[in-house]
């Protein structure tokens, strides 16, 4: 997992620095070429480096190991960047959106051409960017890097909706001379739904939301291929930064000894984090056999 953090911080530097070179270059292009929808397209690459950050700063609170106020670690600290990441988002789409209906109808020179170039560049390497991360996101488990991912998405399909937008009006200054504006009003909004989406994921993180069938599946599997351990009764498992802690309801022999019984339970617990990496801890509670109805069916 060590390696794992470390990635994710790597990820997240490179990423600073390509939106920091983006932004810089479409914020000069968008003022000095006189294009509002460049110049929004600037001001979310600028908040991508906001974003990466928050990032970088999640991922480095995360890795410290539990404390006696914090048993669990600190991952939950990840998932919250992720959420403010989302929030940031939303914000800054706003703002953008506002911005840009700002100047429609009024009067001035048509865009500069050389406008076009920074968001040909910046589609090219956020499409790469943004499959980096998914991919690097998913091996981890991180939902802040994965959030990240999603934000470089939606910067392709804002930097094409800025493209066209701003390439008609170049083609016809006298009949799309608004659409430069128009289009840097639907690239914040959809900064505003992606960064809504966000918060929505997040937020189920934080509600301690289960993990997918597959995985709950493969913790079972795991505890049942221990000798001794009969069956699993309930299994429940929330997500701490970038792993799992289980709770695990093991059913063993009723008629073996309390010392048995907690010997099947640790070897149960070690298994599973042996065969699963994504799971951080296991804490197992041993149940007799054979007695379900008794505990009540779950």
């Amino acid at each position: 997992m060590a390696q794992a953090e470390d990635l994710g911080k790597k990820v997240s530097i490179i990423s600073m620095g390509v939106s920091g070179s983006l932004a810089v270059a479409k914020l000069l292009a968008g003022w000095l070429g006189g294009s509002n929808s460049v110049l929004a397209d600037g001001v979310e690459s600028a908040g991508d480096v906001l974003a990466s950050g928050f990032i970088l700063l999640g991922l480095s609170v995360a890795a410290r190991p539990p404390d006696d106020n914090h048993p669990y670690g600190h991952g939950r600290f990840e998932t919250l960047t992720g959420l403010a990441v989302g929030l940031a988002l939303a914000v800054v789409g706003g703002l953008i959106t506002w911005h840009s209906l700002q100047n429609i109808g009024s009067m001035h020179e048509p865009p500069r051409f050389y406008a076009v170039w920074p968001l040909i560049v910046s589609v090219i390497s956020k499409a790469t960017l943004s499959t980096y991360k998914f991919r690097v996101g998913r091996s981890i488990g991180s939902s802040a890097i994965v959030a990240d991912a999603w934000n470089d998405t939606v910067d392709i399909l804002s930097g094409t909706v800025a493209l066209i937008a701003l390439s008609l009006t170049l083609y016809d200054p006298a009949r799309f001379l608004a659409a430069d504006h128009y289009g840097g009003a639907a690239v914040g909004l959809i900064v505003i739904i992606l960064g809504l989406q966000v918060v929505r994921e997040t937020s189920l993180t934080l509600m301690d939301t289960m993990p997918d069938e597959g995985r709950m599946q493969d913790i079972r599997k795991s505890a049942i291929s221990v000798r001794g351990a009969l069956d699993v009764e309930k299994c429940y498992a929330r997500k701490t930064g970038l792993r799992y802690h289980v709770d695990l309801h093991l059913e063993v022999d009723p008629d073996l000894s309390v010392r048995r019984g907690h010997s099947i339970a640790e070897e149960v617990r070690n298994k599973v984090k042996a065969d699963l990496p994504w799971v951080a801890d296991v804490l197992v509670h041993v149940e007799p056999y054979g007695e379900r109805d008794w505990h009540g069916e779950s």
